[in-house]
């Protein structure tokens, strides 16, 4: 059996009541005390949040989980579920004559907001440009959609993974 102390402490009788309001922090008069007696600590929160998965492996790829796109001279809805959804990929661009472009739009069924987008100069030139990489994390709630649009000669080439429901759960790949 361990021994029991009592603190008289006044900051930490404060602070204790600003972080713990519940625990006494209303004045009801108890004392903080210490045991030299040893209480394990179980940490149950990933558990009480339904997985048992670190959060990066939760957000791991799988053949599964990912949806592929590639987009070239034409807009295409890629994602219209609800939750949050990881979109990476890159955009393949070439110069040469008119202005290229590719872009992710958000949509909430009646107004488009571009989000990212990338895009050349016209100039008289052929040429093909570096990639652009992009790796963004989107929420889409009732009715919204994520859209990509690519000109002629600019391929936008992708894959999209939901990472959580739209409570904000973790979706674990499968």
């Amino acid at each position: 059996m361990g021994q029991e102390y009592f603190i008289n402490s006044q900051q930490l009788q404060d602070k204790v009541a600003d972080l713990l309001p519940s625990q006494g922090g209303a004045g009801s008069g108890f004392d903080l005390s210490a045991s030299t007696q040893i209480v394990p600590v179980i940490n149950l929160t990933e558990s009480a949040e339904g997985s048992n998965l670190r959060e990066d492996l939760q957000s791991s790829l799988s053949h599964n989980s990912v949806t592929p796109f590639s987009v070239t001279n034409t807009t295409t809805t890629i994602v219209n579920n609800t939750g949050y959804f990881r979109i990476f990929g890159n955009v393949s661009l070439t110069i040469g004559g008119s202005v290229r472009s590719s872009s992710f739009i958000l949509n909430d069924g009646s107004t488009d907001k571009t989000i990212w987008e990338t895009s050349t100069v016209a100039i008289s030139s052929t040429n093909s440009l570096p990639n652009p990489n992009f790796d963004f994390i989107v929420f889409l709630g009732a009715g919204d959609s994520l859209k990509v649009t690519s000109t002629t000669l600019s391929i936008a080439t992708g894959c999209s993974r939901q990472i959580a429901d739209i409570s904000g759960s973790l979706v674990n790949p499968n």
